[in-house]
Protein backbone atom coordinates (compact mmCIF):
# COMPACT_ATOMS: atom_id res chain seq x y z
CA UNK A 1 0.00 0.00 0.00
CA UNK A 2 1.35 3.78 -0.66
CA UNK A 3 2.77 5.02 2.74
CA UNK A 4 2.22 8.57 2.01
CA UNK A 5 -1.51 8.97 1.73
CA UNK A 6 -1.30 11.17 4.77
CA UNK A 7 1.62 13.44 4.11
CA UNK A 8 0.95 17.15 4.53
CA UNK A 9 -2.15 16.48 6.99
CA UNK A 10 -1.59 18.54 10.55
CA UNK A 11 -0.70 17.88 13.48
CA UNK A 12 2.36 16.20 10.73
CA UNK A 13 3.79 14.33 13.12
CA UNK A 14 0.51 12.75 14.58
CA UNK A 15 -0.81 11.21 11.09
CA UNK A 16 2.80 10.42 10.17
CA UNK A 17 3.01 7.99 12.80
CA UNK A 18 -0.49 7.43 12.54
CA UNK A 19 -0.11 6.45 8.92
CA UNK A 20 3.19 4.18 9.91
CA UNK A 21 0.67 1.84 12.42
CA UNK A 22 -1.50 1.40 9.72
CA UNK A 23 1.12 -0.17 7.60
CA UNK A 24 1.17 -2.68 10.61
CA UNK A 25 -1.33 -5.39 10.86
CA UNK A 26 -2.94 -5.31 14.38
CA UNK A 27 -6.01 -7.09 15.14
CA UNK A 28 -6.77 -8.38 18.13
CA UNK A 29 -4.64 -11.10 18.68
CA UNK A 30 -2.13 -10.10 16.50
CA UNK A 31 0.44 -7.79 18.47
CA UNK A 32 3.83 -9.13 18.04
CA UNK A 33 4.53 -6.92 15.09
CA UNK A 34 2.81 -3.50 16.40
CA UNK A 35 4.41 -4.26 20.24
CA UNK A 36 7.84 -4.73 18.66
CA UNK A 37 6.94 -1.47 16.25
CA UNK A 38 7.00 0.58 19.69
CA UNK A 39 9.67 -0.87 21.09
CA UNK A 40 12.02 -0.17 18.04
CA UNK A 41 10.40 3.17 18.63
CA UNK A 42 11.02 3.91 22.15
CA UNK A 43 15.05 2.03 21.82
CA UNK A 44 15.96 4.28 19.14
CA UNK A 45 15.22 7.73 20.63
CA UNK A 46 17.14 6.21 24.18
CA UNK A 47 13.68 5.90 25.97
CA UNK A 48 13.35 3.13 28.63
CA UNK A 49 10.66 0.74 27.80
CA UNK A 50 9.40 -2.47 29.22
CA UNK A 51 7.77 -5.25 27.01
CA UNK A 52 5.80 -8.01 28.82
CA UNK A 53 4.60 -11.32 28.09
CA UNK A 54 1.47 -10.53 26.88
CA UNK A 55 2.92 -7.28 24.24
CA UNK A 56 1.63 -4.84 26.37
CA UNK A 57 4.29 -1.99 26.36
CA UNK A 58 5.07 0.67 28.92
CA UNK A 59 7.22 3.66 27.32
CA UNK A 60 8.85 6.14 29.73
CA UNK A 61 9.75 9.89 29.06
CA UNK A 62 11.22 12.43 31.43
CA UNK A 63 9.45 15.54 32.25
CA UNK A 64 10.50 18.50 30.15
CA UNK A 65 12.75 21.30 31.57
CA UNK A 66 12.02 22.64 34.78
CA UNK A 67 9.31 19.30 35.13
CA UNK A 68 11.26 16.42 35.62
CA UNK A 69 10.66 15.85 39.43
CA UNK A 70 6.99 16.37 39.35
CA UNK A 71 4.38 13.72 39.77
CA UNK A 72 4.18 11.27 36.76
CA UNK A 73 1.02 11.23 34.27
CA UNK A 74 -0.08 8.14 32.60
CA UNK A 75 -1.15 8.92 28.58
CA UNK A 76 -2.89 4.99 27.79
CA UNK A 77 -4.61 3.64 24.80
CA UNK A 78 -4.63 0.21 23.06
CA UNK A 79 -2.72 -1.07 19.77
CA UNK A 80 -5.59 -3.57 18.67
CA UNK A 81 -8.34 -2.69 16.58
CA UNK A 82 -11.37 -4.74 15.38
CA UNK A 83 -10.58 -5.88 11.84
CA UNK A 84 -14.15 -5.44 9.77
CA UNK A 85 -14.16 -5.75 5.88
CA UNK A 86 -16.87 -5.22 2.90
CA UNK A 87 -18.16 -7.94 1.17
CA UNK A 88 -15.29 -8.55 -1.86
CA UNK A 89 -12.45 -6.61 0.61
CA UNK A 90 -9.53 -8.79 -0.58
CA UNK A 91 -7.55 -7.28 2.26
CA UNK A 92 -5.76 -9.74 4.52
CA UNK A 93 -6.16 -8.57 8.21
CA UNK A 94 -3.04 -11.05 9.64
CA UNK A 95 -0.62 -9.78 6.75
CA UNK A 96 -1.72 -6.59 4.93
CA UNK A 97 -1.51 -2.93 5.60
CA UNK A 98 -4.72 -0.71 5.34
CA UNK A 99 -5.47 1.20 2.59
CA UNK A 100 -6.10 5.04 3.59
CA UNK A 101 -7.78 7.27 1.74
CA UNK A 102 -8.89 11.13 2.51
CA UNK A 103 -12.66 12.76 1.57
CA UNK A 104 -12.80 16.04 2.49
CA UNK A 105 -12.05 16.45 6.36
CA UNK A 106 -11.72 12.24 6.68
CA UNK A 107 -9.56 9.83 7.03
CA UNK A 108 -10.76 6.08 5.88
CA UNK A 109 -9.50 2.94 5.04
CA UNK A 110 -10.97 1.52 1.52
CA UNK A 111 -13.14 -1.37 2.48
CA UNK A 112 -12.31 -1.90 5.93
CA UNK A 113 -12.31 -0.31 9.57
CA UNK A 114 -9.85 2.65 9.98
CA UNK A 115 -8.76 1.57 13.19
CA UNK A 116 -8.77 5.04 14.42
CA UNK A 117 -10.15 3.40 17.67
CA UNK A 118 -8.04 3.42 18.97
CA UNK A 119 -4.80 4.37 16.32
CA UNK A 120 -5.28 7.65 17.23
CA UNK A 121 -4.12 7.33 20.92
CA UNK A 122 -1.03 5.31 19.82
CA UNK A 123 -0.23 8.44 16.81
CA UNK A 124 -0.52 11.08 20.54
CA UNK A 125 1.26 9.49 22.73
CA UNK A 126 4.49 8.05 19.61
CA UNK A 127 4.10 12.45 18.66
CA UNK A 128 4.55 13.54 21.99
CA UNK A 129 7.56 10.89 22.98
CA UNK A 130 9.13 12.21 19.65
CA UNK A 131 8.98 15.84 20.54
CA UNK A 132 11.22 17.70 22.49
CA UNK A 133 8.99 21.13 22.66
CA UNK A 134 6.28 20.37 24.66
CA UNK A 135 5.75 20.98 28.39
CA UNK A 136 4.81 18.31 30.11
CA UNK A 137 5.59 16.44 33.61
CA UNK A 138 6.94 13.15 33.19
CA UNK A 139 5.37 10.64 31.41
CA UNK A 140 4.83 6.60 31.62
CA UNK A 141 3.41 5.71 28.03
CA UNK A 142 0.72 2.35 28.40
CA UNK A 143 0.11 0.67 25.15
CA UNK A 144 -2.52 -2.41 25.82
CA UNK A 145 -2.96 -5.43 24.07
CA UNK A 146 -6.32 -6.93 22.58
CA UNK A 147 -8.89 -4.33 24.47
CA UNK A 148 -11.03 -5.10 21.93
CA UNK A 149 -11.56 -8.73 22.30
CA UNK A 150 -11.81 -8.52 26.14
CA UNK A 151 -9.33 -6.33 27.54
CA UNK A 152 -6.68 -8.74 28.26
CA UNK A 153 -3.55 -6.36 28.19
CA UNK A 154 -4.78 -4.33 30.97
CA UNK A 155 -6.25 -7.52 32.83
CA UNK A 156 -3.05 -8.60 32.63
CA UNK A 157 -0.57 -5.92 32.92
CA UNK A 158 1.74 -5.66 35.93
CA UNK A 159 1.07 -2.13 37.31
CA UNK A 160 3.86 -1.84 39.36
CA UNK A 161 5.94 -1.08 36.55
CA UNK A 162 3.94 2.82 37.20
CA UNK A 163 4.35 5.22 39.73
CA UNK A 164 1.65 7.54 37.96
CA UNK A 165 -1.43 8.03 40.45
CA UNK A 166 -3.33 10.30 36.73
CA UNK A 167 -4.22 8.39 33.84
CA UNK A 168 -5.67 10.29 30.73
CA UNK A 169 -7.36 7.46 28.82
CA UNK A 170 -7.62 8.20 24.97
CA UNK A 171 -10.18 6.13 23.66
CA UNK A 172 -13.22 8.25 22.85
CA UNK A 173 -14.81 9.33 20.32
CA UNK A 174 -16.28 12.57 20.75
CA UNK A 175 -14.72 15.70 20.54
CA UNK A 176 -15.51 18.12 23.72
CA UNK A 177 -16.72 14.83 25.38
CA UNK A 178 -15.07 13.79 28.91
CA UNK A 179 -16.01 10.29 29.79
CA UNK A 180 -15.16 10.12 33.62
CA UNK A 181 -17.25 6.63 33.73
CA UNK A 182 -17.88 3.50 32.21
CA UNK A 183 -19.98 0.37 31.79
CA UNK A 184 -18.26 -3.01 33.18
CA UNK A 185 -18.75 -5.97 31.17
CA UNK A 186 -18.63 -9.62 30.01
CA UNK A 187 -18.75 -12.76 27.77
CA UNK A 188 -21.12 -15.62 27.56
CA UNK A 189 -20.52 -17.93 25.02
CA UNK A 190 -23.01 -20.36 24.59
CA UNK A 191 -23.01 -23.68 22.16
CA UNK A 192 -25.22 -26.16 21.31
CA UNK A 193 -24.93 -29.50 19.52
CA UNK A 194 -26.45 -31.57 17.05
CA UNK A 195 -26.75 -34.93 15.08
CA UNK A 196 -25.23 -34.16 11.71
CA UNK A 197 -27.77 -35.50 9.46
CA UNK A 198 -28.36 -36.32 5.69
CA UNK A 199 -31.01 -34.27 4.53
CA UNK A 200 -32.40 -34.78 0.84
CA UNK A 201 -34.21 -31.84 -0.92
CA UNK A 202 -32.91 -28.38 -2.75
CA UNK A 203 -30.31 -26.55 -0.28
CA UNK A 204 -30.58 -22.80 -0.35
CA UNK A 205 -28.56 -19.92 0.97
CA UNK A 206 -30.70 -17.05 2.49
CA UNK A 207 -28.20 -13.90 2.94
CA UNK A 208 -29.34 -10.94 4.99
CA UNK A 209 -26.61 -7.95 4.53
CA UNK A 210 -26.05 -4.08 3.92
CA UNK A 211 -26.56 -3.01 7.57
CA UNK A 212 -25.40 -0.70 9.08
CA UNK A 213 -23.50 -2.32 12.03
CA UNK A 214 -21.84 -0.11 14.71
CA UNK A 215 -20.15 -0.25 18.29
CA UNK A 216 -22.03 -2.43 20.46
CA UNK A 217 -22.27 -0.67 23.61
CA UNK A 218 -21.67 3.58 22.66
CA UNK A 219 -24.26 2.61 19.54
CA UNK A 220 -26.41 0.60 21.20
CA UNK A 221 -29.45 2.84 21.49
CA UNK A 222 -29.37 3.48 17.90
CA UNK A 223 -31.61 1.11 17.07
CA UNK A 224 -28.97 -0.44 14.05
CA UNK A 225 -30.22 -3.97 13.32
CA UNK A 226 -28.36 -6.75 13.78
CA UNK A 227 -27.93 -9.35 11.22
CA UNK A 228 -27.95 -12.31 13.49
CA UNK A 229 -31.03 -11.75 15.77
CA UNK A 230 -32.73 -10.26 12.27
CA UNK A 231 -31.93 -14.01 10.31
CA UNK A 232 -33.73 -16.10 13.93
CA UNK A 233 -36.73 -14.29 12.97
CA UNK A 234 -36.67 -14.67 9.41
CA UNK A 235 -36.01 -18.55 10.07
CA UNK A 236 -38.69 -18.55 12.69
CA UNK A 237 -40.83 -16.20 9.76
CA UNK A 238 -40.04 -19.17 7.65
CA UNK A 239 -40.97 -22.28 9.36
CA UNK A 240 -44.86 -20.88 9.49
CA UNK A 241 -44.46 -21.37 5.67
CA UNK A 242 -41.97 -24.10 4.22
CA UNK A 243 -40.88 -27.59 6.06
CA UNK A 244 -36.92 -26.84 6.09
CA UNK A 245 -33.86 -28.23 7.66
CA UNK A 246 -31.27 -25.56 8.81
CA UNK A 247 -27.79 -26.62 7.79
CA UNK A 248 -25.57 -23.86 9.14
CA UNK A 249 -25.89 -20.27 10.44
CA UNK A 250 -22.61 -17.81 10.40
CA UNK A 251 -23.04 -14.32 11.32
CA UNK A 252 -20.07 -11.39 12.73
CA UNK A 253 -16.60 -11.67 13.39
CA UNK A 254 -16.08 -9.65 16.88
CA UNK A 255 -18.67 -9.46 19.48
CA UNK A 256 -18.28 -5.98 20.45
CA UNK A 257 -19.82 -5.47 16.62
CA UNK A 258 -23.44 -5.05 15.55
CA UNK A 259 -23.73 -7.55 13.24
CA UNK A 260 -23.91 -6.70 9.61
CA UNK A 261 -24.54 -9.79 7.55
CA UNK A 262 -25.38 -13.15 8.38
CA UNK A 263 -26.08 -16.16 6.09
CA UNK A 264 -27.78 -19.36 6.91
CA UNK A 265 -28.66 -22.61 4.28
CA UNK A 266 -31.43 -24.86 4.30
CA UNK A 267 -32.70 -27.95 2.89
CA UNK A 268 -36.16 -28.10 1.58
CA UNK A 269 -38.07 -30.95 0.60
CA UNK A 270 -40.58 -29.48 -1.44
CA UNK A 271 -40.16 -26.73 -4.15
CA UNK A 272 -38.29 -23.43 -3.46
CA UNK A 273 -41.37 -21.11 -4.81
CA UNK A 274 -43.10 -20.86 -1.76
CA UNK A 275 -40.00 -20.13 0.41
CA UNK A 276 -38.86 -17.93 -2.40
CA UNK A 277 -41.96 -15.95 -1.69
CA UNK A 278 -41.78 -15.41 1.90
CA UNK A 279 -38.25 -14.19 1.50
CA UNK A 280 -39.25 -11.27 -0.61
CA UNK A 281 -41.94 -10.54 1.36
CA UNK A 282 -40.19 -10.57 4.71
CA UNK A 283 -37.29 -8.39 2.31
CA UNK A 284 -40.00 -5.85 1.66
CA UNK A 285 -41.24 -5.26 5.12
CA UNK A 286 -37.81 -5.37 7.16
CA UNK A 287 -36.85 -2.82 4.71
CA UNK A 288 -39.65 -0.87 5.24
CA UNK A 289 -39.08 -1.63 9.49
CA UNK A 290 -35.66 -0.67 9.22
CA UNK A 291 -35.62 2.51 6.18
CA UNK A 292 -34.04 4.63 8.62
CA UNK A 293 -31.50 3.05 10.43
CA UNK A 294 -30.24 0.38 7.79
CA UNK A 295 -31.95 1.71 4.29
CA UNK A 296 -29.39 -0.54 2.76
CA UNK A 297 -30.78 -4.14 4.55
CA UNK A 298 -31.49 -6.61 1.62
CA UNK A 299 -32.65 -10.13 2.44
CA UNK A 300 -32.07 -12.23 -0.51
CA UNK A 301 -32.14 -16.23 -1.08
CA UNK A 302 -30.37 -18.32 -3.56
CA UNK A 303 -30.31 -21.82 -4.64
CA UNK A 304 -27.10 -23.72 -4.21
CA UNK A 305 -24.90 -26.30 -4.05
CA UNK A 306 -25.97 -29.70 -1.93
CA UNK A 307 -23.95 -30.39 1.39
CA UNK A 308 -23.48 -33.51 3.11
CA UNK A 309 -24.39 -32.73 6.59
CA UNK A 310 -27.07 -30.69 8.46
CA UNK A 311 -29.32 -30.85 11.03
CA UNK A 312 -32.57 -33.11 11.89
CA UNK A 313 -35.91 -30.91 11.98
CA UNK A 314 -36.24 -31.54 15.64
CA UNK A 315 -32.30 -29.81 16.13
CA UNK A 316 -33.66 -27.09 13.52
CA UNK A 317 -36.70 -26.19 15.73
CA UNK A 318 -34.56 -26.00 18.68
CA UNK A 319 -31.79 -23.91 17.73
CA UNK A 320 -34.06 -21.96 15.82
CA UNK A 321 -36.11 -21.11 18.67
CA UNK A 322 -33.66 -20.44 21.10
CA UNK A 323 -32.00 -17.64 18.83
CA UNK A 324 -35.45 -16.11 18.92
CA UNK A 325 -36.13 -16.52 22.71
CA UNK A 326 -32.35 -14.57 23.49
CA UNK A 327 -32.88 -11.21 24.45
CA UNK A 328 -31.00 -8.57 22.53
CA UNK A 329 -30.14 -4.24 23.04
CA UNK A 330 -31.34 -2.70 25.63
CA UNK A 331 -32.65 -4.25 28.85
CA UNK A 332 -32.65 -1.29 31.05
CA UNK A 333 -31.85 2.86 31.08
CA UNK A 334 -29.88 4.35 33.73
CA UNK A 335 -32.09 5.31 36.82
CA UNK A 336 -29.76 8.28 37.15
CA UNK A 337 -28.05 9.67 34.16
CA UNK A 338 -31.07 10.93 31.55
CA UNK A 339 -30.42 9.46 28.11
CA UNK A 340 -27.72 6.80 29.44
CA UNK A 341 -28.24 2.85 28.98
CA UNK A 342 -27.52 0.77 31.94
CA UNK A 343 -28.04 -2.61 30.86
CA UNK A 344 -27.58 -4.12 26.78
CA UNK A 345 -26.21 -7.60 25.52
CA UNK A 346 -25.09 -7.82 21.44
CA UNK A 347 -24.85 -10.79 19.96
CA UNK A 348 -22.12 -10.84 17.78
CA UNK A 349 -20.90 -13.91 16.46
CA UNK A 350 -23.08 -17.28 15.48
CA UNK A 351 -20.56 -19.95 14.12
CA UNK A 352 -21.74 -23.11 12.62
CA UNK A 353 -19.36 -26.23 13.28
CA UNK A 354 -19.39 -29.71 12.30
CA UNK A 355 -21.77 -30.60 15.34
CA UNK A 356 -22.90 -27.12 16.59
CA UNK A 357 -23.94 -24.06 16.63
CA UNK A 358 -22.11 -21.01 19.25
CA UNK A 359 -23.53 -17.67 20.22
CA UNK A 360 -21.19 -15.00 21.95
CA UNK A 361 -22.59 -12.50 23.63
CA UNK A 362 -21.18 -9.17 25.09
CA UNK A 363 -23.09 -8.25 28.30
CA UNK A 364 -22.76 -4.54 29.46
CA UNK A 365 -23.73 -2.69 32.28
CA UNK A 366 -22.85 0.04 34.75
CA UNK A 367 -24.53 -2.07 37.40
CA UNK A 368 -23.11 -5.68 37.98
CA UNK A 369 -25.53 -6.90 39.80
CA UNK A 370 -27.88 -6.51 36.65
CA UNK A 371 -24.78 -7.80 34.45
CA UNK A 372 -24.77 -10.84 36.28
CA UNK A 373 -28.70 -10.99 36.38
CA UNK A 374 -28.50 -11.21 32.67
CA UNK A 375 -25.89 -13.57 32.65
CA UNK A 376 -28.18 -16.09 34.53
CA UNK A 377 -30.77 -15.47 32.30
CA UNK A 378 -28.83 -16.34 28.80
CA UNK A 379 -27.43 -19.32 30.72
CA UNK A 380 -30.95 -20.61 31.91
CA UNK A 381 -32.15 -20.11 28.26
CA UNK A 382 -29.54 -21.97 27.32
CA UNK A 383 -30.02 -24.99 29.84
CA UNK A 384 -33.81 -25.09 28.38
CA UNK A 385 -32.61 -25.93 25.07
CA UNK A 386 -29.55 -28.33 26.06
CA UNK A 387 -27.03 -25.99 25.55
CA UNK A 388 -23.50 -25.19 27.51
CA UNK A 389 -22.60 -21.67 28.76
CA UNK A 390 -19.27 -20.11 29.42
CA UNK A 391 -19.06 -17.27 31.07
CA UNK A 392 -15.42 -15.19 30.36
CA UNK A 393 -13.78 -11.87 30.13
CA UNK A 394 -15.46 -10.05 32.22
CA UNK A 395 -14.53 -6.20 33.73
CA UNK A 396 -15.30 -4.35 36.22
CA UNK A 397 -17.35 -0.57 35.80
CA UNK A 398 -15.04 2.19 36.22
CA UNK A 399 -16.93 4.68 39.11
CA UNK A 400 -17.76 8.44 38.66
CA UNK A 401 -14.42 9.81 41.30
CA UNK A 402 -16.23 12.99 42.43
CA UNK A 403 -13.13 14.77 44.04
CA UNK A 404 -11.19 14.32 40.56
CA UNK A 405 -8.77 17.17 39.94
CA UNK A 406 -7.95 15.76 36.48
CA UNK A 407 -11.74 16.08 35.84
CA UNK A 408 -11.31 19.99 36.74
CA UNK A 409 -7.67 20.51 34.93
CA UNK A 410 -9.69 18.66 31.26
CA UNK A 411 -13.03 21.28 32.01
CA UNK A 412 -11.00 23.96 32.70
CA UNK A 413 -8.81 23.97 29.51
CA UNK A 414 -11.92 23.58 27.62
CA UNK A 415 -13.61 26.32 28.70
CA UNK A 416 -10.68 28.82 28.41
CA UNK A 417 -9.79 27.23 24.91
CA UNK A 418 -13.16 27.10 23.74
CA UNK A 419 -15.24 29.46 25.69
CA UNK A 420 -18.06 26.79 26.54
CA UNK A 421 -18.57 24.16 28.66
CA UNK A 422 -17.25 20.63 28.08
CA UNK A 423 -19.67 17.29 28.02
CA UNK A 424 -18.31 15.46 31.57
CA UNK A 425 -20.15 12.35 31.19
CA UNK A 426 -20.48 8.34 31.32
CA UNK A 427 -20.59 6.60 28.41
CA UNK A 428 -22.34 2.66 28.00
CA UNK A 429 -19.05 1.16 26.46
CA UNK A 430 -16.19 -0.20 27.99
CA UNK A 431 -13.19 1.79 28.85
CA UNK A 432 -9.46 0.15 30.38
CA UNK A 433 -9.82 3.06 33.05
CA UNK A 434 -12.18 0.31 35.52
CA UNK A 435 -9.67 -2.47 35.23
CA UNK A 436 -6.87 0.17 35.86
CA UNK A 437 -8.64 2.06 38.51
CA UNK A 438 -8.81 -1.49 40.15
CA UNK A 439 -5.37 -2.08 40.07
CA UNK A 440 -4.00 1.59 41.27
CA UNK A 441 -5.47 2.59 44.32
CA UNK A 442 -6.65 6.06 44.12
CA UNK A 443 -5.65 6.31 40.82
CA UNK A 444 -7.62 9.48 39.16
CA UNK A 445 -8.18 9.60 35.50
CA UNK A 446 -10.30 10.74 32.49
CA UNK A 447 -11.10 9.41 28.75
CA UNK A 448 -11.26 11.72 25.80
CA UNK A 449 -10.72 11.58 21.69
CA UNK A 450 -11.36 13.29 18.31
CA UNK A 451 -14.62 12.88 16.49
CA UNK A 452 -13.99 9.27 14.58
CA UNK A 453 -17.57 8.02 13.24
CA UNK A 454 -18.84 4.50 12.58
CA UNK A 455 -16.44 2.80 14.43
CA UNK A 456 -15.95 -1.00 14.03
CA UNK A 457 -17.83 -0.64 10.68
CA UNK A 458 -15.79 -0.58 7.38
CA UNK A 459 -17.53 3.41 7.22
CA UNK A 460 -15.28 3.89 10.29
CA UNK A 461 -13.88 7.94 9.88
CA UNK A 462 -11.83 10.31 11.49
CA UNK A 463 -11.79 13.69 11.37
CA UNK A 464 -8.51 15.85 10.03
CA UNK A 465 -10.01 19.02 12.02
CA UNK A 466 -11.30 17.43 15.08
CA UNK A 467 -7.66 15.58 15.47
CA UNK A 468 -5.80 18.96 14.83
CA UNK A 469 -8.18 20.40 17.72
CA UNK A 470 -8.12 17.58 20.11
CA UNK A 471 -4.12 17.35 19.72
CA UNK A 472 -3.53 21.12 20.82
CA UNK A 473 -6.11 20.87 23.89
CA UNK A 474 -4.08 17.51 24.94
CA UNK A 475 -0.98 19.50 25.06
CA UNK A 476 -2.69 22.74 27.17
CA UNK A 477 -3.74 20.15 29.33
CA UNK A 478 -0.57 18.52 29.82
CA UNK A 479 1.23 21.85 30.10
CA UNK A 480 -1.36 22.46 33.02
CA UNK A 481 -1.39 19.15 35.02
Amino acid sequence: MNNNRLSGLKPEKVFKYFEEISMIPRGSGNMKKISDYCCEFASIRNLKYVKDDYCNVVIYKNGSAGRENEEPVILQGHLDMVCEKTAGCEIDFENDSLDLAINGDFVYANGTTLGGDDGIAVAYCLAILDSDDISHPPLEIVFTVDEETGMYGAENIDVSLLKGKRMINIDSEDEGTLWVSCAGGGRVDIEASFEPVTEGGTVCEIVLSGLHGGHSGAEIHKGYANANVLMGRVLKEISGSVDFALVSINGGTMDNAITRECRSKIVISSESEALFKVINRLNSQLRKEYKATDPELKLKIRECENVKHGMSKTDTVRIVDMLCEFPYGIIAMSKEIDGLVETSLNLGVVKTREDSVSFTFLLRSSVDSERIKLTQMLIAIAGKYGAKSNVHSEYPAWEYKKDSVMQNVFADAYKDIYGKNMVVTAIHAGLECGLFCGKINGLDCVSFGPDIRDIHTPQEKLSISSCARTWEYLLEVLKRI
